[in-house]
């Protein structure tokens, strides 16, 4: 069974600094397509960043693009994502998910192809 325990989040002043961490069990994060996706307050999900199991291609929404960076651990079996240049904004729940062999357009586009959301790390941006 695919499980996650996402840490990391905190209250951080804009222009600050995150990394959040997804540590996962159960399965090997080198056979899965990992993304991070977040939900503001009466907001759907949206997908952050993901990272390709297949070929270590990476996709960024275009809000974070350029302050947001995902890499992965596979010896640790975590994914992170360090946060640059926090806006308030970008305060929302911070969840990953896996997706077998699914592509990141799949995943952080159409939000497709890849299973449960963990119990999420809040991220909250204020001066």
């Amino acid at each position: 069974q695919l499980q996650f325990v996402e840490s990391g989040g905190g209250l951080v002043q804009p222009g600050g600094s995150l990394r959040l961490s997804c540590a996962a069990s159960g399965f090997t994060l080198d056979q899965y397509t990992i993304g991070w996706f977040r939900q503001a307050p009466g907001k759907d999900h949206e997908g952050v960043s993901c990272i390709s199991s297949v070929d270590g291609s990476t996709y960024y929404e275009d809000s974070v693009e350029g302050r947001f960076t995902i890499s992965k651990d596979n010896a640790k079996n975590t994914v992170y994502l360090q946060m640059n240049s926090l806006k308030p904004e970008d305060t929302a729940v911070y969840y990953c998910a896996a997706g077998r062999g699914a592509t990141v357009q799949a995943m952080c586009v159409f939000l497709a192809d890849f299973g449960s959301w963990g119990q999420g790390t809040q991220v909250t941006v204020s001066s």
